[in-house]
């Protein structure tokens, strides 16, 4: 069974057709990033310009195909960047995909009299980054006296264990619950400072670093740190996107919004209640770089980036309804699978409160529980006694009859057995709705399971005030006149490797001539959502006039989580992967450029590259309402 450490060295299969990274146009986007990154640092007067061009080491290869650099940059004063480049990195874990690779940045601040690092690296970076770390020590004299570890995700913290055995004498800084995690991760002896909000250390020079505990951003041992001396915050996780470009900042921001947008979303969204609280707490720290751990570091749109943070949290935190969402950092799938799950909550416009079951306070438990309408526990590691107290707490602490309770299994090998946790449960009068069994290591269908899963445990707490707004959303003359806009019958199919979904289109218009184009509404809570990002491939399927009753009621059916939603459709696939229905009139296979959200809907932008009318005599079956609040 892979640990979590384990699974962070790990590639997961390619992606499907069109997902593949193309070292040819990456290089040449490359080349003009530099240039246009050089033209906006010239004019960017507000902002000092870094010191010195960035330094690109050589390229080296990983499991065969996957370019990994490292690039050096300044930051601030005494301060620069060390960022780990994953090139061709296509999945972050299986069910995060990516389209532009990306980063792990490291940070060295150089005070008087300490030097600091703040995070390191990957794993799989590890000779790599030893050397572009030591050759930068070496070129200033200096070794490391402090580690400041902002979260202990593999993919920060990999190599904390190498830096420390080489500095046997440097101090890892960081939260309790960071410095337990760590204790786990390295097996040996080392020197250590437990830090708590509004701590103080000192390098020297002013270099005075505070630290911020921001936990659950995303994982329960995160910490922000703060420099008084060059206004750099490091966060982490927080504020990053996974987008790799040799630019260390974020000279252009068009670029950098899908991927920001989309980082959010699928992180921090769940966090929302967390995000809001780490924004209260640095309020007053006049930060004006974030030095982030993954992508460009903001440096000239940072009021800009955290407004946008604090408008999408504060959004969520209107919703009707919340799920607490308990969760075992660091064992099995949990972290993984339940952060899936939560983003499926919260496209369905629910919110959520992430809590690990391993560390959390009692007290702040039965506050938790009594405050969410809904729960979802992971199944924890059955030998664990935090574990086991956190259980009777849950089991003492629900409200019979009122919430709805998803569990789930971890897949970590010393799961608590769902059908005790269910027995539990059900003496404790509450029926769970669901529990979700993991029989293999999770796959991308497993994760498309437990995403649906969560949008389906929101609807159930949310179905009366939606069909309540519904009829409330405009008068029923505008409805009736509204509903006079048809439009075509299509159904949207699209598939990655073993993850396949279709929903029913009726909002379909074409966009442009060249290059070919067409807009698509998809509401955020439709499971095929996930599976229509930028850069991803789907097939249009239009049906024809008088034969379509059968494929529209298949399609308009309520599916179970993970149901396969073809069972029974006769279709072929086309060269992107995804289903052309063989009783369709015509396809056409696309490709997401852009998105644009609405309250409920992303509209979304696709070009058409292939396409085939395969019954010509059939016209296109016309979808006309009564109206229009509602399909």
């Amino acid at each position: 069974m892979a640990s979590a450490s384990q699974r962070a060295g790990q590639v997961a299969a390619p992606l499907a057709a069109g997902r593949a990274s193309v070292p040819m146009r990456r290089q040449q986007r490359r080349e003009a990033q530099r240039s246009r990154r050089h033209l906006h640092i010239a004019s960017a007067a507000a902002v000092d310009a870094p010191a010195a061009a960035p330094k690109l080491s050589e390229i080296e290869m990983w499991n065969g195909n996957k370019r990994l650099q490292t690039v050096v940059a300044d930051v601030a004063p005494n301060t620069i960047t060390i960022r780990s480049l994953d090139w061709d990195r296509d999945r972050f874990d299986i069910e995060f995909a990516l389209q532009e690779g990306t980063t792990y940045n490291s940070y060295l601040i150089f005070g008087e009299e300490k030097t600091a690092l703040v995070d390191a690296s990957h794993e799989k970076f590890r000779g790599l980054y030893m050397r572009t770390l030591n050759a930068e020590l070496a070129a200033r004299g200096r070794k490391i006296d402090y580690v400041f570890v902002s979260h202990t995700e593999p993919d920060h913290s990999g190599l904390v264990k190498d830096v420390v055995e080489q500095f046997p004498e440097a101090v890892v800084v960081g939260s309790k619950v960071c410095l337990a995690f760590l204790s786990n991760l390295i097996h040996t002896p080392f020197k250590s400072q437990q830090v708590k909000g509004g701590d103080k250390i000192d390098l020297g020079g002013g270099h005075v670093m505070e630290f911020v505990m921001a936990p659950n951003l995303h994982w329960p041992d995160t910490m922000f740190s703060y420099d008084h001396a060059t206004n750099v915050m490091y966060t982490c996780d927080a504020f990053g996107m996974h987008y790799c470009t040799e630019d260390p900042f974020d000279s252009e921001l068009a670029p950098l919004e899908p991927h920001y947008r989309f980082y959010y979303d699928c992180l921090m969204l769940p966090n929302a209640k967390s995000v809001t609280t780490a924004l209260r707490k640095v309020k007053d720290l006049p930060f004006e770089i974030i030095a982030n751990g993954h992508g460009p570091l903001l440096r000239y749109n940072v009021p800009e980036m955290v407004g946008r943070y604090e408008r999408w949290s504060k959004a969520i935190a209107g919703a009707p309804a919340s799920v607490a969402v308990l969760y075992a950092s660091d064992y099995g799938f949990s972290d993984r699978l339940s952060q899936t799950l939560a983003h499926g909550i919260t496209k369905a416009g629910v919110a959520t409160e992430m809590a690990d079951i391993l560390s959390v306070d009692p007290q702040e438990l039965v506050e938790m529980l009594g405050r969410n309408s809904g729960i979802v526990i992971m199944a924890p590691p059955s030998d664990s006694g935090e574990a086991r107290a956190a259980v009777a707490t849950l089991l003492s602490a629900v409200k019979p009859n009122k919430q709805k309770i998803v569990v789930a299994e971890s897949y970590g090998g010393r799961d608590e057995p769902l059908d005790s946790l269910v027995s539990g449960l059900v003496a404790a009068g509450v029926e769970p709705l669901m529990d979700l069994r993991v029989k293999d290591e999770p796959s991308e269908a497993l994760y498309q399971l437990f995403e649906e899963a969560g949008t389906d445990l929101a609807q159930a707490l949310t179905a009366k005030e939606a069909i309540a707004k519904k009829k409330a959303a405009m008068c029923p003359d505008v409805a009736k006149a509204l509903a006079r806009v048809s439009g075509g019958l299509y159904i949207v199919t699209a598939a990655h490797n073993d993850a396949k979904s279709a929903m029913v289109a009726s909002w379909v218009a074409q966009a442009s001539f060249e290059p070919l184009g067409l807009t698509i509404a998809v509401a955020k809570d439709r499971a095929i959502e996930s599976l229509m990002q930028v850069g991803d491939k789907f097939v249009l399927n239009c049906l024809g006039e008088g034969e379509y009753n059968a494929t529209i009621k298949h399609f308009l059916q309520r599916f179970p989580p993970g149901a396969d939603r073809f069972e029974g459709v006769n279709y072929r696939l086309a060269d992107c992967g995804s289903p052309i229905l063989n009783d369709s009139i015509a396809h056409m296979e696309c490709k997401v450029v852009s998105r644009m959200e609405t309250a409920d809907h992303w509209v979304t932008y696709a070009e058409v590259s292939d396409g085939q009318v395969s019954q010509p005599d059939k016209r296109t079956a016309v979808h006309r309402r009564k109206v229009a609040n509602y399909y």
